[in-house]
C-alpha cells in the first residue's frame, strides 16, 4: 500500500464518528488530543466572552470556540481546533454560515496552553496558523500568566499584568489587559 493511501482529507475527517474524545488531523492522519482540565476550559471561556462580547457589540464578525476547525494544509491536509478563533465579516459574510471547515482562515486565533503542551509543539502550531493565512496567534499561558503574541514578521511579544493586548486586526479599539484573561 503507498504510504499516501492511508491519509485522510479534511473531508474525510469531518465526516467521521466522534471518537469520544477530542482529536486533530494532523498531515492526513488523526491525532488524540487530552483533556485538559478546569483552568484551561475556564481560560477558554472567558476569552471568548471578552473577545466575543466586543465583536457582538460592534458585530464585526463571529468568534467560534470548542475546536471549530481551521483547515491549516492540503496536502496532506491538517485540520487544527483553534481554542478561540475570530473570523471578521469580511473574510466570512455576516450571511454565511459554511457548513464544515470554511475555506477562508480567521484573522484571529487564541491557543489556551495546555499542562501538556511542549513550547517546540505550540510554536510550530502558531507557525502553522500564520502560514495558512492567520494574522495574529495569541498563546496564554496559565501557568506564567502571559499572553505570547505572534504575527507574520514578528518575532513574538510578552504581556502580562497590566499590559495591554491590542489587536488591530481584530478592531482598532480592541485592548485588553493580559491579566483579564486569568480568573
Amino acid at each position: 500500500m503507498a504510504i499516501a493511501d492511508k491519509f485522510i482529507t479534511a473531508e474525510e475527517y469531518e465526516k467521521l464518528p466522534d471518537p469520544g474524545y477530542p482529536t486533530e488531523l494532523v498531515r492526513g492522519e488523526v491525532v488524540m488530543m487530552n483533556v485538559p482540565g478546569f483552568r484551561h476550559g475556564e481560560t477558554c471561556l472567558l476569552t471568548g466572552r471578552i473577545v466575543g462580547n466586543f465583536v457582538a457589540e460592534r458585530q464585526i464578525g463571529r468568534v467560534l470556540s470548542n475546536d471549530a476547525g481551521i483547515t491549516t494544509n492540503r496536502g496532506p491536509d491538517t485540520v487544527r481546533g483553534a481554542d478561540i478563533a475570530y473570523y471578521s465579516y469580511q473574510r466570512v459574510p455576516k450571511s454565511e454560515s459554511p457548513k464544515g471547515y470554511p475555506t477562508a482562515k480567521p484573522e484571529v486565533v487564541f491557543e489556551v496552553r495546555s499542562p501538556s503542551d511542549r513550547s517546540g509543539y505550540l510554536l510550530a502550531k502558531v507557525a502553522e496558523y500564520l502560514d495558512a493565512g492567520v494574522l495574529v496567534v495569541c498563546v496564554i499561558d496559565t501557568e506564567t500568566e502571559r499572553v505570547h503574541v505572534y504575527r507574520q514578521e514578528d518575532v513574538g511579544q510578552i504581556l502580562e499584568g497590566e499590559q495591554e493586548l491590542t489587536l488591530p486586526e481584530l478592531d482598532p479599539e480592541f485592548h485588553v489587559a493580559a491579566r483579564d484573561f486569568f480568573a
